[in-house]
C-alpha cells in the first residue's frame, strides 16, 4: 500500500505544479519541462505518470474539479436538516464561486481550460463538460423538489441551465471586476429570487 500512496502523492504533486504553471501562463506554458521544474521532478517522471501532455492536462482539470467538489461537499455540511431546495441550490452556487484565493485560482484555471476548448487545441469541449452537466442535473433535481411532480421537465432543465450560465458569467466577472466580487452573494440571491420564485 505505501507504494500506491507514494504514486498518488507524486501524481498530485505534478498536477498541483501544472495548476500553478497554467494559472501563471496558460495551457501553452504547461510543458513537460515547465511542469517538471515546478514540481521539482524529472521530465521522465512527468512522462511516466501521465504519458502525454493531454493526459496531464486532463488530470489537472480533474484535480481542479475535485477541489470544487470537495468545497461543495463542505458547503453541504453547513446545511441543517430542514434545508430546502433553495438553500441547497444557493449552497451549490456559493461553493463554486471564486470567493477566496484558492477558489479564485481554480476559476482562473477553469477559464483557461474553457478558452482552450474553444480552439480544440489539446482540450476539447467534451473533456470539460462533466462538471457543468453535474451542476445542471443537481440544480434541476432541486427545482423538481420545489415545483413538484407536475413540473414541466423542459422548463426545469432550461432553468437549471440558466442558473449554470449565470454562475459561469458571474464567476468570470468576479475575476476582473471587484464590484461583482463584493456583490456576489446578493447577486446569487437575486438570481434565485428570479428563477426559483418564477
Amino acid at each position: 500500500m505505501p507504494r500506491l500512496a507514494d504514486h498518488e502523492e507524486r501524481r498530485r504533486s505534478i498536477t498541483s505544479a501544472a495548476r500553478r504553471v497554467i494559472a501563471r501562463g496558460g495551457l501553452d506554458a504547461a510543458t513537460f519541462q515547465s511542469v517538471a521544474a515546478e514540481a521539482g521532478v524529472s521530465v521522465r517522471s512527468v512522462q511516466y505518470y501521465f504519458g502525454t501532455k493531454r493526459e496531464f492536462l486532463l488530470a489537472t482539470h480533474r484535480a481542479v474539479v475535485e477541489d470544487s467538489g470537495a468545497r461543495l461537499a463542505q458547503g453541504f455540511t453547513t446545511l441543517g436538516p430542514d434545508a430546502g431546495p433553495r438553500d441547497i441550490v444557493r449552497t451549490i452556487l456559493l461553493a463554486l464561486l471564486p470567493l477566496d484565493e484558492p477558489s479564485r485560482q481554480n476559476a482562473i484555471i477553469l477559464g483557461i481550460f474553457h478558452a482552450a476548448a474553444l480552439t480544440g487545441t489539446d482540450i476539447e469541449s467534451a473533456d470539460t463538460a462533466g462538471a457543468p452537466n453535474y451542476i445542471v442535473d443537481a440544480v434541476a433535481g432541486q427545482l423538481r423538489q420545489l415545483r413538484g411532480p407536475e413540473a414541466d421537465e423542459h422548463a426545469l432543465i432550461a432553468d437549471a441551465e440558466v442558473i449554470l450560465l449565470a454562475l459561469g458569467g458571474l464567476a468570470q466577472g468576479m475575476l476582473t471586476n471587484d464590484d461583482y466580487a463584493a456583490r456576489a452573494t446578493p447577486l446569487v440571491d437575486h438570481l434565485l429570487d428570479r428563477v426559483l420564485d418564477a
